[in-house]
C-alpha cells in the first residue's frame, strides 16, 4: 500500500525532529564534557598556584627584610587571585556545567514524545492497512467495513493530536534550547570576565609590591651579612684611632708653626734692637769726634 501525502509530510516532519534532537543530545553532551575538562584545569591551576605561593613564602623567610616583604606580599597577592580562581570555579560549574548536564533529561523527555507520537502513527497506519485488507476480503461487509473505518478514524485523529501536541513541544524544545545556550554561554563569559577583573587588579598590586623592593638597602645588608659580627666593631676603632692620630698630628703642627712665629718674631726683634743700638753709637761716636776737633781749635 502507497503511502498517502500526508502520512509522508508527517514521515519527514518526524525525521527531522529526530535529528534535530539528536543533535542536541550529542553536541550538548560533548560541550559539557569540554566544559567539565575547562574547569577541571582551572581548578589544578588553582592547586598549582597554592603551592607556587607556599614555596614563595618558605623562601621569602631566607632573604634580606625588603626582598623578604615583598615576596610575601606577592605571594598574599598571588593567594588572593586562586580564592578568586576558586569562585570561578564554583561559578562554572553552578551556571555552565549543570544546565547543560540537565539537557540530557530534557533530551530523554522529547524522545519520549517523539515516541509516542510514532507509535500513534503506526496505529494511524496499522488501521489504515487493517481496512484495505478488510475491503479486500470482504468488500460487501459493510459492517466490518465501518468497524475498521471507525477504528482508523480513531487512530487518525490520536496521530494527529500526538502530532499537534509534539509539533507544540519540539517548537518549545528549540526555543527553549536557544534561550538556554544564550544563557549558558553569556554566565560563562560574565564569570570569566569577572574572574579576570578582579585578577587583574590584585595582579596589578602583586606587581607593584615586588617592584618597590629597594635593592641598595638589602644589598647593604647582604654586604654587611658577609663579615663577622664585631667586624663593624673594629673598623670604627680603627677609623676613630686614625682620626686621633690625624687631629694630634694636625695639633703639633700647628703648635710648632706658631713656635716658629713666636720665635721668628723674637729674632726679628733683637734685630730691630741690635740696629737701634748701631745707631745710637754711631751717633755718640759722631759727636765725639767733633768734641775733640773743637778742643784742638782752642
Amino acid at each position: 500500500m502507497s503511502r498517502t501525502p500526508d502520512a509522508r509530510a508527517r514521515d519527514n516532519q518526524t525525521r527531522k525532529i529526530q535529528e534535530n534532537i539528536t543533535n542536541v543530545e550529542k553536541h550538548f553532551g560533548e560541550m559539557c564534557q569540554m566544559f567539565a575538562a575547562y574547569v577541571r584545569k582551572t581548578a589544578r591551576l588553582r592547586d598549582k598556584a597554592d603551592v607556587l605561593v607556599r614555596e614563595i613564602g618558605v623562601y621569602a623567610d631566607m632573604e634580606t627584610p625588603n626582598l623578604k616583604r615583598g615576596m610575601k606580599q606577592f605571594a598574599d597577592h598571588l593567594a588572593k587571585i586562586q580564592d578568586y580562581r576558586q569562585a570561578e570555579v564554583e561559578r562554572l560549574e553552578a551556571k555552565v556545567i549543570e544546565p547543560l548536564k540537565s539537557y540530557g533529561a530534557v533530551v530523554k523527555r522529547k524522545r519520549e514524545d517523539l515516541k509516542t507520537t510514532q507509535s500513534a502513527r503506526d496505529r494511524e497506519a496499522k488501521q489504515m492497512a487493517q481496512l484495505e485488507r478488510t475491503r479486500q476480503r470482504n468488500p460487501s461487509d459493510r459492517q466490518i467495513i465501518s468497524q475498521a473505518e471507525s477504528e482508523l478514524q480513531r487512530a487518525t485523529m490520536d496521530a494527529t493530536r500526538t502530532t499537534r501536541q509534539l509539533e507544540e513541544t519540539i517548537d518549545e524544545f528549540e526555543k527553549q534550547k536557544i534561550r538556554d545556550i544564550k544563557r549558558i554561554f553569556g554566565e560563562f563569559v560574565t564569570v570569566e570576565m569577572s574572574f579576570h577583573a578582579k585578577a587583574l587588579e590584585v595582579y596589578t598590586l602583586a606587581y607593584q609590591s615586588i617592584q618597590s623592593v629597594d635593592e641598595e638597602e638589602d644589598l647593604e645588608v647582604f654586604r654587611s651579612s658577609l663579615h663577622p659580627p664585631d667586624y663593624q666593631s673594629r673598623l670604627d676603632i680603627v677609623r676613630a684611632n686614625s682620626k686621633t692620630s690625624l687631629d694630634h698630628t694636625g695639633s703639633f703642627l700647628s703648635t710648632s708653626g706658631t713656635l716658629q712665629q713666636q720665635r721668628a718674631s723674637s729674632q726679628q726683634t733683637r734685630r730691630e734692637e741690635e740696629e737701634d743700638d748701631d745707631e745710637e753709637d754711631e751717633d755718640e761716636s759722631e759727636e765725639d769726634d767733633e768734641d775733640e776737633d773743637s778742643d784742638d781749635e782752642n
